[in-house]
């Protein structure tokens, strides 16, 4: 969900993002407000990029400190992220080319979601399947690291428009962006919704034993989960602001409030629960603790 084939209109006769054409406009002014439209574009790039160098930041802090895999695969979805906001923000303060947009493809189209579905896979079911689903993906990255830096780019890239798939790669490098933005965001969202309506039925948010978490505010978990979903959902909403915002401002803008309420939900979600082990050991020390009577 994260990548999204929009192409630039800014250097045609009548700028979709407005309702006012270029040849309406002095040529001066028509400059004046292509540079002000590109720099508004690269301030929220680099404020999505530095958001979820914070939510990277993060999660490596929590995984450091309490070795939950599903933090590290967040870990490297997030730094996957920010490496696909900063070469959208490199791209529209100083122009598109094929590395660029290669960097921006693979980072944002191909690989984000999946580790960031991964975690999700971990949270629902346990580290015996999540680890299997984490070796595969390992291979497929770098499957998809090598397809996408090698394959051939039909025609031209202008600096001045954002480059789409459908005319720069072939088949296998669209199938795999299909792939991984499609479904994993499917299985994030859902999983997120899932695990939702089981907390405030009084259920463990997990599908099998060995995933089991505690509950310790069931209504923030709630919250949590439902703010990550409404995340995905805002960073694949942004076709349905393009005929306001313009293709492109729309992307960026969906872009910059997406992961931030991704980021809320993981905060609120994180502060909500405890991994079972976790809650085992604080038993286990509650009860090996003499009582003021002894």
């Amino acid at each position: 969900f994260f990548f999204s084939s929009r192409r630039r209109h800014t250097r045609f006769k009548c700028d979709w993002s407005s309702d006012v054409c270029s040849s309406d406009l002095p040529a001066g002014g028509a400059v004046v407000a292509l540079a002000a439209q590109n720099g508004v574009n690269s301030a929220l790039a680099g404020a999505a990029g530095l958001v979820a160098c914070a939510f990277a930041l993060s999660t490596a802090d929590r995984w450091l400190r309490r070795g939950q895999p599903h933090e590290r695969a967040w870990t490297v979805a997030m730094a996957l992220f920010s490496l696909g906001s900063f070469s959208l923000w490199w791209a529209e303060s100083t122009g598109w080319s094929s590395g660029v947009f290669r960097l921006f493809f693979l980072t944002g189209a191909v690989l984000n979601v999946p580790w960031l579905g991964l975690g999700t896979v971990y949270l629902l079911f346990g580290s015996r399947i999540g680890h299997a689903a984490r070796t595969v993906l390992v291979v497929l990255s770098g499957y998809a690291v090598g397809i996408i830096t090698t394959s051939p780019m039909h025609g031209a890239i202008d600096p001045s428009e954002l480059p789409t798939a459908k005319e720069h790669f072939g088949t296998v490098p669209r199938i795999l962006a299909g792939v991984g933005s499609g479904l994993p965001a499917v299985v994030i969202i859902v999983g997120a919704v899932w695990s939702a309506i089981r907390v405030l039925r009084g259920r463990i948010p997990a599908v099998t034993n060995t995933a089991r978490r505690t509950a310790l505010r069931p209504g923030l978990l709630a919250l949590g989960n439902g703010l990550i979903a409404l995340g995905a959902i805002v960073l694949s909403a942004s076709g349905t602001l393009a005929g306001r915002l313009g293709k492109d401002q729309a992307f960026a803008v969906t872009l910059v409030i997406g992961i931030i309420i991704l980021f809320a939900g993981f905060v609120v979600a994180s502060n909500a629960v405890s991994a079972r082990r976790n809650a085992r050991s604080v038993s286990a020390m509650l009860a090996a603790t003499p009582s003021p009577s002894h």
